[in-house]
Parts: C-alpha cells; sequence; structure tokens
C-alpha cells in the first residue's frame, strides 16, 4: 500500500467518557478491534481541531473499549474529546498481501460494470463499504457520469462479482449487471 505520512486513515471514535479520572470509550473499526491500540500516537479530529494524543492504559470493558490519554486526568478534559474521530497515518498501516485492500482504499473508487455486451458501464463510486457477516458489500453510489441515479449494493467477492481492482487508475470492474 503507498500512501504518505501526511494521509490518516479513521481507526475509530471516542464515544464518550468513562468515569472521573479521563479515561473515554472507544469505538474501534478495526479487526480485531482490540487493534487499534497498536497504534500511536492517535490523531484526533472533532469539529475541524486536530489534536495528537498518546494513549497511556488501554482495555476491554464489557462489549467494548476504553482508553485513558495522556494527560487527560479528569471527566471534564476527557469530555473535550468526546466525537472524535480516532486517526493514525497511513504508512503506520502494515502492508497486506497482493490483491488485499484497506476499506479507504475502496472508497471513492469509480465502478465500472462489464456485465453486457458492449462497452463498460460506469455504475457509480464507491460510498462505503458494509459488512453483512458472509461478505462485505460495496455501497455504489451514482456519480458523474453513471449509467443512473440508483444505489447498487455489489458483493465485494473477487473473481466472482468484483473482477478487478486498479488503485492506480481508481477503478474497480465488476462483472455486475446495472439493472440490478
Amino acid at each position: 500500500m503507498a500512501s504518505s505520512s501526511d494521509k490518516t486513515v479513521t481507526l475509530g471514535k471516542i464515544t464518550g467518557v468513562f468515569g472521573v479520572k479521563g479515561w473515554v470509550k472507544v469505538y474501534s473499526y478495526t479487526e480485531p478491534m482490540e487493534g487499534i491500540f497498536d497504534y500511536q500516537p492517535w490523531y484526533l479530529d472533532s469539529n475541524g481541531k486536530k489534536i495528537t494524543v498518546e494513549v497511556e492504559k488501554c482495555q476491554r470493558h464489557g462489549k467494548g473499549m476504553i482508553a485513558k490519554l495522556a494527560k487527560c486526568d479528569d471527566r471534564d478534559q476527557a469530555a473535550t474529546f468526546s466525537g472524535s474521530l480516532i486517526k493514525v497515518t497511513g504508512d503506520e498501516l502494515p502492508e497486506l498481501d497482493d490483491g488485499d485492500y484497506y476499506w479507504h482504499q475502496l472508497e471513492n473508487l469509480k465502478v465500472i460494470s462489464v456485465a453486457v455486451e458492449g462497452e463498460p458501464v460506469l455504475l457509480g463510486k464507491v460510498a462505503y463499504l458494509t459488512e453483512t457477516g458472509s461478505n462485505d458489500i460495496l455501497v455504489v453510489k451514482s456519480c458523474s457520469g453513471s449509467i443512473d441515479k440508483q444505489e447498487r449494493l455489489v458483493p465485494y467477492l473477487p473473481d466472482l462479482y468484483v473482477l478487478n481492482v486498479d488503485l492506480e487508475e481508481q477503478t474497480i470492474t465488476v462483472d455486475w449487471d446495472p439493472e440490478f
């Protein structure tokens, strides 16, 4: 994965405070969820304010997780971080095997269908991905030049529906009926 140190990736969110000693509740987008604690420092993004913090302590708590941020020693101070997105630089993420991608790499890529004879058809751009349990889903929304204004849900199943991902060209080629 090519990335620059100034590009950040969102790994989670601070959802609230925990206790009175400066701990915060953490919602992680990583798999496994504890993976968010492997990255330091965190770049918190809240309402346009960007703050760099170190995680002093972290742990599972019930079905969620909590963290103690360095130099954050009371509930009021912790409350100022509530709602903040947790980001890290892209170059901190581990390299993936060929053919594997992080979700953020697939977002905003154009989705082109070759399911019908003739010219390839632009279905739209990947707005986001979602997990269903059996497989991930590309949520494709219309964009300039797309065939129509329809939102499409395309299963992210390489070699079945997803034929090619080209990060350089910013495209995903799919075998998906534009009528779906």
